[in-house]
């Protein structure tokens, strides 16, 4: 199978880049840029990713272009063009006119990378740098009006090379994924083979080949992400797949018992834990965001670690990380800024002796569900809104109590419970209430009272990693928001929270 490596400076859309070559069918992997590009016979071409650092830093990141260009077809994208220029005697200097948002690409000659693309087209602009003298024996193929070189090539390399000064992988550059067909498919010969029955069939012969004749166990969660991980063990391992599914009392309403029922009906080897008072225990008087988080995996480790002792012969931990758990938690693929911990991203202590399998670590949340559909996980996991990891315990804000635990469960399932009598649950990709940490003055008959305030979240977005919140009609939001201050004794106000990401994160913690 032909694979793309991507070789990541830390820009934060890297993924983008990802998505976009298997959306065209192309098997891709990111791999930092300071690491060796394997020596593998299916790789075929390398993509540079973009950057905040310059490449007039003392200390910029950078990679061997002499030792790229003699084995692989190289894209450079944004950084990894001014790199390319600079690294190969060209020059790259801060730009008079920095050029960030909607710019208008036209073609300088006729290019297969043009193929089927209108001579004059909408690009997405991202730099403050910008490329002044191009390298020898490289032509200017297209321009925008504030950047003469904006996309070039090299005449007579042994491999095709190119680079855009734009990203084609954001959706504001119209033919941007037509872009990086034209390089993968028509310039380098790429052929469109992995979908999510090559994904499938290739991650069950990988993990039959890791795990052998072992036994694994896993948490599910309820969530989409540990559940179709759960199928793919189930279809590889089969009955030496092992499961817990443990209630840590930040679940929502009522969703312990229905999803440890549906869990059942698949087939799945699945013991129930009841952990809430251990949970409630550690988390008392804490209000950092940070070290819930830590507690939750703590504790949600310390009760696994228990319970795993049941099954001596499991050898194995599958867990349901997903790609933008690892790119908010650590910066795995090169020097990009931690956002959040993820208690399921990471080592475990010692004392488990578990190996670690993650069948999904480098999916994107809509690639997970079409997985999921394809091994049939029925439609209230499969459509279910992603959950954080740490449940209601990063949506109370400030310290966790029972109360308001009950409180938020209360008010969230009235919001859900809303959104999809309305229809409009499958219209958002993630919605959720937020117990605020405040009281505020209301009145309820003749009487004043001084209870708490509850936000609503709902966002639309493809992979979580970029998102708009939801244009919810005003209408239905106050029936939301009535509803919640009529039925859970505690609530007086009801606010919608209308942030994006970027700035803002889609949880609040």
């Amino acid at each position: 199978m032909h694979k793309v490596i991507i070789l990541d400076f830390g820009s934060q859309v890297t993924q983008l880049i990802a998505r976009r070559v298997r959306e065209l069918e192309i098997y891709c992997e990111i791999i930092p840029f300071h690491k060796p590009v394997p020596e593998d016979e299916e790789i075929v071409a390398v993509i540079l990713s973009g950057s905040p650092s310059s490449v007039r830093d003392e200390k910029h990141p950078a990679v061997n272009f002499t030792e790229l260009f003699n084995k692989y077809p190289v894209l450079g994208i944004c950084y990894g063009a001014q790199l390319m220029a600079a690294s190969l005697g060209g020059s790259v200097q801060a730009s008079n006119k920095r050029e960030y948002g909607r710019a208008q690409l036209k073609q300088l000659i006729a290019d297969p990378i043009w193929d089927d693309i209108p001579v004059d087209s909408q690009v997405w602009m991202s730099h403050s740098d910008t490329i002044t003298t191009i390298p020898e024996n490289f032509q200017v193929i297209g321009s925008t009006e504030s950047i003469p070189v904006a996309a070039l090539k090299a005449s007579n390399s042994k491999f095709p090379v190119y680079a855009f000064q734009f990203h084609p992988e954001v959706m504001h550059t119209i033919f941007g994924k037509m872009m990086l067909g034209n390089f993968l498919k028509k310039i380098c010969g790429i052929q469109s083979n992995w979908t999510t029955k090559s994904y499938i069939d290739e991650t069950v012969h990988r993990i039959r080949e890791s795990v052998k004749d072992e036994h694994v166990l896993l948490a599910l969660s309820g969530g989409v992400d540990s559940s179709v991980a759960a199928l793919l063990m189930k279809k590889a391992v089969g009955n030496r797949l092992h499961c817990f599914f443990i209630d840590n009392g930040l679940l929502r309403y009522h969703e312990y018992d229905q999803v440890l029922q549906t869990y059942k009906e698949l087939g799945l080897d699945v013991k129930g834990i009841d952990a809430r008072k251990l949970f409630y225990d550690e988390l008392k008087g804490e209000s950092d965001p940070e070290k819930k988080r830590k507690i939750i995996g703590k504790v949600f480790i310390d009760v696994f670690q228990h319970a795993a002792k049941s099954f001596p012969e499991v050898k194995w931990l599958c867990q349901g990380t997903i790609y933008p758990d690892i790119i908010e938690s650590v910066s795995v693929y090169g020097p990009s800024v931690t956002i959040k911990s993820h208690h399921n991203v990471g080592g475990l202590p010692d004392t488990l002796h578990l190996k670690i399998i993650e069948p999904l670590k480098l999916l994107f949340k809509d690639e997970v569900r079409e997985v999921g559909k394809a091994l049939e996980l029925p439609l209230e996991i499969l459509n279910r809104h992603p959950f954080p990891g740490p449940g209601l315990g990063i949506r109370i804000i400030g310290d966790v109590t029972e109360e308001k635990v009950l409180l938020l469960q209360q008010a969230d399932h009235i919001y859900i419970k809303n959104l999809k009598e309305q229809g409009f649950y499958d219209k958002i990709w993630q919605a959720g209430a937020v117990l605020l940490p405040i009281h505020t003055v209301g009145v309820m008959g003749d009487e004043r009272t001084y209870e708490r305030v509850i936000a609503l979240r709902a966002v639309n977005s493809t992979d979580g990693m970029t998102a708009e919140f939801s244009e919810i009609p005003h209408s239905l939001l106050a029936k939301i928001s009535s509803e919640i201050i009529n039925q859970v004794k505690g609530i007086n106000r009801v606010v919608y929270d209308i942030s994006s990401k970027p700035p803002a994160t889609i949880e609040w913690e």
